[in-house]
């Protein structure tokens, strides 16, 4: 009987913020977790992302599902509208 994996998919931009999530999660890894870091400078890899849903990175998901603490982020554009973002300064 083939060994169970756990799939964790980590979506890095190879920033420092990305680097110290990697460095976490392998930290935190067990025997069955089979770890993959994606670039999404690669356009499957950036497929992939936006299936999931990923809109910041790093981002996680495990066993094919978008990790709640990487959904619901990324850049707000009616949020910059807010804050200034197309409205000339008077």
């Amino acid at each position: 009987m083939p060994k169970r994996r756990r799939k964790i998919e980590i979506f890095s931009a190879g920033c420092p913020a990305c680097e110290r999530v990697i460095d976490q999660i392998r930290d935190a890894a067990c025997p069955s977790c089979e770890i993959q870091v994606l670039d999404m400078n690669a356009g499957k890899v950036y497929r992939r992302a936006q299936q999931l849903g990923v809109r910041s990175v790093p981002a996680v998901a495990i066993d094919g599902e978008l990790a709640d603490c990487c959904s619901g982020r990324g850049v707000d554009i009616d949020v910059l509208r807010s804050r200034g973002l197309g409205l000339p300064i008077a």
